[in-house]
């Protein structure tokens, strides 16, 4: 297969956690025993994000999975941040196989953990699906801005994936002793509020960075 023309996209990383993130996954890639390579962590990604869907399903009748859970959004974060910096670290990338084996595991693995959260009982199905289906949708977003314009946006607003690891795995914590807040004197599963914030959250940044590309594009394709 012909590679000639291909570009490789601008990432753009500028969360609150970027500068220590990078120089943490530099530090550890430059440790990784010489038989790891990056489709090993990949898999290790997909694996843990698995295991994390199994045990959200496993928490209906066992609280405990939760705290596990935590474990597996962690070694998520080691497999699925480090494959890529490992690749650059020793020169073996591969843009075009890496950008899509990576955001094709991305897709699995969303449907994992949302999956077996839906079946968790601490969040309404209904409401897992929507943020489920508000992340589909801003991801196509993403990959269509990063086709058309070669920029790869991997965070808004100072938030990326793993800032978002980071809330979900206290919000387990959290829900292990109490999974409901109180909200204008009622009571509420504390991810129903939060999958419901998400999913707006992600639908408006969806919406801006669609009104942002677009004016970028017809802008830089102007008719005369």
């Amino acid at each position: 297969m012909e590679k000639q023309g291909f570009q490789e996209a601008q990432r753009k990383q500028v969360s609150l956690l970027a500068p220590l993130e990078k120089k943490t996954l530099v530090w550890l890639a430059g440790r990784m025993p010489r038989w790891v390579g990056s489709d090993h962590l990949t898999l290790l990604g997909l694996a843990a994000m698995l295991a994390a869907g199994v045990c959200y399903w496993w928490s209906r009748t066992e609280p405990r999975a939760l705290l596990i859970v935590i474990v597996c959004l962690a070694v998520n974060w080691f497999g699925d941040s480090l494959d890529g910096t490992l690749a650059r670290v020793r020169q073996r990338q591969r843009p075009r196989y890496g950008f899509y084996v990576d955001h094709v595991v991305d897709t699995f693995s969303t449907l994992f953990l949302l999956g077996g959260l839906a079946l968790s009982g601490y969040i309404n199905p209904w409401i897992a699906m929507g943020l489920l289906v508000a992340y589909y949708m801003f991801s196509i977003e993403v990959y269509l801005a990063t086709y058309t314009l070669g920029t790869f946006q991997l965070s808004y607003f100072k938030f990326s994936p793993t800032e978002l690891r980071i809330l979900l795995a206290i919000g387990n914590f959290y829900i292990f002793f109490r999974p409901e807040v109180t909200l204008f004197g009622r009571q509420y599963l504390l991810f129903d509020v939060g999958g419901a914030i998400g999913t707006a959250g992600m639908l408006l940044m969806l919406l801006y960075a669609t009104f942002t590309h677009t004016r970028a594009l017809y802008n830089a394709e102007r008719l005369t």
